[in-house]
């Protein structure tokens, strides 16, 4: 039970309102913690109740301790994605509703003159994106240097969208003496130990499922395709024919989210768009019309992976399968959530087989094969797999030099013969050469030339 942590009263009233009266597994390893200052680092799965497992504690740690007469943000949450801050934010604000804290959001897409008014009024809490914060700091519109808490949510992702040296400029700016929290749904990224090691001070190690671990709960299937014109016909199958109140598309870029959105509404009706190049209240304003019901199809890229937190997605299609297995595991994630089934159908085309191949490999899983009749396409799968998985035979091996050639026992040198060596004027009064022509034999002038 919530009661349990002894939280903060107005903090607990807020969770009984809300009829929120048992934690998750991450929430009951990672508050305690928190709360007693500690540094910590979470790997907990998508939908497991991340958030309120950092922001409950960092909450009642600030309601607890009077803040310096001169502190100005006492409490920073990094997120990659504005939907990842607008969730944040949202949540934050629930609870300081019926407490002195306030909380702001800075990330791109809004005015910037507004957000540098928003820092003069010092809220406690700030949920930001790296790039925007960078920008307070080099304007020195923003101070850090009273902060109580950090907190990196899905730090992996940040790292994987470049933002390393904004996160490094950020960190240096905070005060040294902050608790820090670092938290994803994977932590299995070549540089996260790096950033734990250079952050994090003897932390709590919360793992509540680890990234190779199946979902349970989300049936996850593969369906062969030959190409695109393949995959449009099988699309439109699956949003026609499978049960779902609300379905997601991923693709891997924006042009095909808006070639496939702008083909989907030829069939369909309730059909959303969403990618990176699209204005905050762009995004904000697809999110209410899917939340609301208004639309019950998202076409997205992988903006939409993490920090999208929507009611009723039953079902995921990867037309364009991800890139890496930690992406796939964000993806399906967006279904399945606190207790419900959902389905994820990966299309596959002939060049994303060792793709899906290096995925099942990494999550030690495999994708449930399924056929739709009446569109099954030419492409069966590869011939021959080698022990991986992938495909055998498809690489294609390179023309040794001639140098390599030449090298090889039982060959003989394939360089050129050296130039024949011209006659010498020793041998030039030979009737004949090597050529088997008499050399050519100047006219001798019978006077000399004149010096005039």
């Amino acid at each position: 039970m919530f009661s349990d942590f002894q939280l903060h009263p107005r903090l607990q009233a807020v969770l009984t309102e809300q009829e929120l009266l048992i934690p998750t597994q991450v929430q009951v390893e990672a508050i305690p913690p928190v709360m007693d200052g500690k540094d910590i680092q979470v790997c907990a799965e998508t939908g497991s109740g991340k958030t309120l497992a950092y922001l409950l504690p960092l909450m009642h740690r600030l309601l607890r301790n009077k803040p310096h007469p001169d502190a100005g943000t006492r409490a920073l949450i990094m997120v990659p994605t504005r939907e990842l801050a607008d969730q944040v934010f949202k949540t934050a604000r629930e609870f300081c509703k019926v407490n002195d804290l306030e909380a702001g959001m800075v990330c791109g897409g809004a005015e910037f003159k507004y957000q540098a008014a928003l820092f003069r009024k010092n809220p406690d809490i700030i949920v930001a994106t790296p790039g925007r914060l960078v920008d307070h700091l080099k304007r020195d519109s923003c101070d850090l240097s009273q902060l109580e808490i950090l907190v990196l949510d899905e730090a992996d992702r940040m790292m994987d969208m470049g933002f390393v040296e904004d996160m490094q400029l950020i960190t240096q700016a905070c005060s040294s003496q902050h608790q820090t929290l670092l938290l994803s749904a994977t932590l299995r990224h070549e540089g996260v130990s790096r950033l734990v090691k250079q952050l994090l001070h003897e932390p709590v190690r919360v793992t509540t499922q680890a990234v190779n671990e199946q979902h349970e709960l989300i049936r996850q299937q593969r369906i062969l395709a030959d190409d695109d014109a393949h995959k449009d016909r099988l699309l439109v199958w699956l949003l026609a024919n499978e049960s779902y109140d609300k379905a997601i598309v991923f693709v891997n870029r924006r042009d095909d989210v808006e070639r496939l959105s702008g083909f989907l509404r030829r069939h369909r009706d309730g059909v959303a768009q969403l990618h990176g190049e699209m204005t905050q209240d762009e995004r904000r304003y697809v999110m209410q019309l899917l939340r609301d019901g208004r639309r019950t199809i998202l076409v997205a890229t992988d903006v939409a992976a993490r920090g999208l937190d929507v009611e009723g997605i039953d079902l995921v299609v990867n037309y364009s399968l991800a890139r890496k297995g930690d992406e796939y595991v964000h993806r399906i994630g967006r279904t399945g959530r606190a207790g419900s089934t959902g389905t994820a159908i990966s299309l596959i085309a002939p060049n994303e087989w060792n793709l899906k191949a290096s995925i099942e490999r990494y999550l030690k899983i495999e994708l449930e094969p399924r056929k739709i009749e009446g569109l099954i396409g030419n492409y069966r799968g590869p011939k021959k797999l080698k022990a991986s998985g992938k495909a055998a035979g498809t690489r294609t091996r390179k023309k040794p030099s001639a140098a390599r050639k030449s090298a090889r026992p039982g060959r003989k040198p394939t360089t050129k013969p050296a130039a024949r060596r011209k006659p010498s004027v020793e041998h030039r009064g030979n009737l004949m050469d090597g050529d088997g022509f008499a050399p050519i034999k100047k006219k001798q002038n019978s006077k000399p030339e004149s010096d005039s």
